[in-house]
């Protein structure tokens, strides 16, 4: 699967597009029932057909809150609408397994659930909680999906996920003002990308803000880093524990981000702050304050563009955009994403697995902004700006080529739990970059212990 050519087109669209001027990604209602643009009418009708599901109760459980859950809720009023069914969303906690555990031994499982990691999809699976896809939504799959987006969705063979949101995992976002005033420009290589932290530093602003509260920012961190340095054949062992975190590529990929998290004064509130910053807030602190922000960068994937709006700046004027820098020869390109997987074998479960494959659900919540789709069959001119447009195309574009998110391919005990495995280690190697081989051995262990259950 190794084609760095297509990350290399990836990076250069990113770089290209990241001093467009755009407006925000706000909330416009897009997607609600007005007229003929809530699906297109004649279009949505061909996109997909659905059964009718006249009082039927169908719940959906899944971490999102805030601009993400109302988003979401567009989806389903719509699916809604076509079916006659009623569909509760249930708000669900991380670690995910663990929220749906506490509901199936309680005797009310969700009928369906987003699920954010590989590994939890295939722990549900192990648990015997997850429930085939139908016929109907793997022939949207089909139609609609590349190979690795339904791969990443089976166990041994067998379909249980459909991945209905993806994330590019690989950005950078920056205060423009900030920028201007300390005379610093977009960096596209790792020493580049310090030589411009230092330089907004000289000019009194805090230039890189992380959201270490949550620990899974700081994998992200981890692994855009280690796939541009070890590259995307070891990257793919070390998912896969085929290699163990002692090896050298990990040494190698933990000291080079001890030179960012080794310098204090590089880090908004240093690492103390920085463990006390959930991720939300550390991108909101990027963008308010004017041209004196607690932090001129922030490092994540295009979701945060959703944080952006909650403040009044806007994208691609106050707030722009830059590929994660390179460390080794080319940028990476880091992957996310949430699979819906029915937990009931029921007829709406099934349905609404068939409605969020499909091209008509895909393009509700692309038109209301701070998503992208790893349906290749969305036409881009569903996206509202620019910015958002050029990254979905670009993940559409690296085909199966794409690398997901290492931690989400993880048993979930490991990759996805706060306070425990990579979550935690990393939060202690934030506070203490120096040892990177206490750092190393304490993720061995934890791999190796969640590999085996």
């Amino acid at each position: 699967m190794r084609t760095t050519l297509r990350m290399r087109r990836a990076a250069l669209v990113f770089t290209a597009i990241g001093a467009l001027a755009l407006t925000g990604c706000s909330d416009d209602g897009a997607g609600k029932d007005k007229g003929d643009d809530a699906g297109k009418g004649e279009d949505s009708a061909q996109s997909v057909t659905l059964p009718k599901l006249d009082g039927e109760k169908i719940s959906v459980a899944a971490v999102w809150t805030g601009p993400e859950q109302a988003n979401f809720t567009k989806v389903l009023d719509e699916f809604e609408k076509r079916t006659g069914a009623t569909v509760t969303f249930v708000p669900a906690q991380d670690p995910i397994v663990n929220f749906l555990g506490t509901k199936i031994a309680g005797g009310q499982p969700p009928d369906v659930a987003m699920i954010p990691q590989v590994g939890a999809i295939q722990q549900a699976v192990a648990k015997k909680w997850a429930k085939p896809v139908g016929n109907e939504a793997r022939a949207q799959l089909g139609q609609n999906y590349s190979k690795v987006w339904q791969d990443l969705g089976a166990v041994d063979g067998t379909q249980y996920g459909v991945y209905f949101k993806a994330a590019n995992k690989s950005l950078i976002w920056y205060n423009t003002k900030a920028f201007e005033n300390a005379g610093a420009s977009e960096p596209k290589t790792w020493k580049d990308f310090l030589a411009t932290a230092e330089t907004v530093s000289a000019s009194g602003v805090t230039p890189v803000s992380v959201g270490g509260a949550d620990g899974w920012t700081l994998t992200d961190w981890f692994e855009n880093v280690y796939l541009s340095q070890a590259g995307p054949e070891k990257y793919d062992q070390l998912a896969k524990h085929e290699i163990k975190w002692t090896d050298p590529s990990v040494k190698d990929a933990l000291t080079t981000l001890a030179e960012l998290f080794g310098k204090p004064s590089l880090i908004a509130g240093g690492a103390d702050g920085a463990l006390q910053t959930e991720f939300p807030v550390s991108v909101t602190q990027t963008f308010t304050g004017g041209d004196q922000p607690k932090g001129a960068m922030v490092f994540e994937g295009d979701f945060v563009s959703i944080n952006i709006a909650q403040t009044k700046a806007k994208v691609g004027t106050d707030a722009k955009v830059f590929p994660f820098p390179a460390v080794g020869a080319d940028s990476p390109v880091v992957t996310g994403g949430d699979a819906a997987v029915a937990l009931k074998d029921s007829k709406g479960a099934q349905a609404l697995l068939t409605w969020l494959a499909s091209i008509d659900a895909a393009k509700i919540w692309a038109e209301a902004g701070g998503f992208i789709s790893p349906n290749k069959s969305l036409d881009a001119a569903a996206y509202p700006n620019d910015v958002q447009r050029k990254i979905a195309e670009a993940l559409i574009d690296a085909g199966d080529d794409v690398r997901f998110d290492m931690s989400d391919q993880a048993p979930q005990s490991f990759g996805g739990t706060p306070g425990k495995g990579e979550w935690k280690t990393l939060q202690d190697f934030l506070k203490n970059p120096k040892d990177i081989a206490g750092t190393q051995a304490k993720l061995e262990s934890d791999a190796a212990k969640a590999y085996k259950s």
